[in-house]
Formats: structure tokens, C-alpha cells, sequence
């Protein structure tokens, strides 16, 4: 957020993930195993596996390539970690390891990995631009680069809560504007040096049967009221705006949250054929 520290900042993303204790629903697990079926890997290769979170992504990747292949998962949240050494222990996966990072300033290795992944994360990156850069260095020629992120106006009761605490004069930046749009994904990935660009846009959204939950999860986020010194009585005023709209645009089957994900692959390529990809 524009008037947090990078370190403030940090701590509410740390403080929104370490406490997560439902993060594997369904949604991510469509989405890790989508960005993964996507990013096409081979028998044999090494994948990074960036703000890896549950693993759910890495876990994925390390049944791909296989166990002559290897898979490190990195994340900066130990409660994430926790939960995915748990699961690559009960699937019995030995081709995978995990290390605590920070995604923004995790140095890699030049010209080291096959593919590089990046579930449902880049948003929280505080420079995606430069994380872009590292990880095109870090590739191999020809590798791939594979993330995931949420078109501008998604999820739809997302920008509902930030309409409502704005009224209550609280601007919250958005953050899947800066990955947007299919022309904003291509420019950053040009800038970084990709070629190869691909997008495929799907919906992903579902249905919110409780409004409490909806605004619970969006108040404690990294990108909610964590840092707001409000009175109870203003939050509970937020509350009951945000759960009552939800309420009035809900049919029998729950708030429709309206959603449209983005699935981003792109290639470490000769200077040559950077224009052959096309969003």
C-alpha cells in the first residue's frame, strides 16, 4: 500500500499468510494446477517455485518432472512452509525441497533453472518490474516463466470493500492493477527481456454465501484495514455497509464474486524471436 513502508508492508503480508488457515480451497488449487498445466514441463527439469505459499503449485511441478527433475519452493512465510512440508511429506514426493525467501530480494542463481513459476503471488511482489528481471536472469535459454495473476476489476467483492471503506475516506490501492490488463503483462515482460508472451484469461469465480467471511478475509489481508486505527464503531459501520451490499446483489446461491484470472507464460528467448509471441 502507497502509505505503508516496504517493512510495514511486508509484516502485514506475513501477518495475512502466517495466519491462513483455509488458503488451500478450491480456488487455489484450480489455479496452481492450471498455471502448472500451462507452463508445459518436461521429464527432467529444474523449477523455482516462487511465494510457493502450500506448495501447491511445487507439489504439482515435482509430479511433472518427474524424479529425475527437482523442485525448490521459496516463500517468506514460515506458517505456508509449515503446511507445505506437511503435504509433500503425506504425498511422498522426493524430488522437492523447500527454503524460507523473500521474493523480493531472493538472489538467484544466473542461467540455472528450466521454469520458474509463480502462483497467485506476483501482486505481492513490492517491485514486480525487477523481479521480472531477476527471473529472466535466472533462467536458462529458453526457459520459461510462468505466473498467474487477476485481471484489474477482480475479484468483484474485492473492489466492493474498497468502494466502501473509500466512502469512510480509506483509499486502497488495487492490487491487480499494475498486471491488469493483457497489454500491461505484455509490456512488463518486454521490458524484463521475455519473449514467447502468452495469455489465456478464464473465469475463476464463485459463489460468497457469507458475507462475514468475505469481509473477515478482506479486512485482515495485506491489502485491507491491518495498519487502520479506527474506532469499533466505524469498522462495524464498514462492515455492515459491505455485508448488506453483498446481501442485495446475492441471489439464492450467494453473492456471485465475479472473477478473471489470468495465466501469464513466457519464454527466455533470442533477441531474434522475441516477437513472435503475441497476448
Amino acid at each position: 500500500m502507497s502509505d505503508l513502508s516496504p517493512s510495514a508492508y511486508k509484516q502485514q503480508v506475513l501477518n495475512d499468510f502466517n495466519n491462513r488457515q483455509n488458503y488451500e480451497n478450491e480456488f487455489h488449487r484450480r489455479a496452481a494446477a492450471r498455471l502448472v498445466e500451462l507452463a508445459q514441463l518436461q521429464l527432467g527439469q529444474t523449477v523455482l517455485d516462487v511465494a510457493t505459499g502450500t506448495g501447491l503449485a511445487a507439489a504439482a511441478a515435482a509430479q511433472a518432472v518427474g524424479p529425475e527433475g527437482q523442485v525448490l519452493g521459496t516463500d517468506f512465510s514460515s506458517g505456508m512452509l509449515h503446511q507445505a512440508r506437511q503435504k509433500i511429506e503425506t504425498l511422498g514426493l522426493t524430488n522437492i525441497r523447500f527454503e524460507v525467501a523473500d521474493a523480493d530480494e531472493q538472489r538467484l542463481p544466473e542461467c540455472c533453472f528450466d521454469a520458474i513459476l509463480c502462483s497467485s503471488a506476483i501482486v505481492y511482489l513490492t517491485d514486480i518490474p525487477a523481479a521480472l528481471g531477476r527471473w529472466h536472469a535466472a533462467l536458462k535459454s529458453g526457459g520459461t516463466l510462468a505466473f498467474s495473476c487477476l485481471s484489474e476489476d477482480s475479484p468483484s467483492a474485492s473492489a466492493l470493500f474498497r468502494a466502501v471503506v473509500a466512502r469512510h475516506g480509506l483509499v486502497i490501492d488495487n492490487p491487480n492493477q499494475i498486471l491488469g490488463t493483457p497489454l500491461r503483462c505484455r509490456q512488463l515482460l518486454e521490458a524484463a527481456g521475455f519473449g514467447q508472451i502468452s495469455l489465456v484469461a478464464e473465469p475463476l469465480g464463485f459463489y460468497l454465501q457469507d458475507p462475514e467471511i468475505g469481509w473477515t478475509a478482506h479486512a485482515k489481508s495485506a491489502f485491507g484495514l491491518q495498519h487502520v486505527d479506527w474506532s469499533d464503531e466505524k469498522t462495524a459501520q464498514c462492515r455492515q455497509e459491505y455485508v448488506t451490499a453483498l446481501r442485495q446483489a446475492a441471489t439464492a446461491d450467494g453473492y456471485w464474486n465475479d472473477i478473471t484470472m489470468f495465466y501469464v507464460t513466457a519464454q527466455k528467448v533470442d533477441g531474434a524471436l522475441n516477437a513472435a509471441g503475441a497476448l
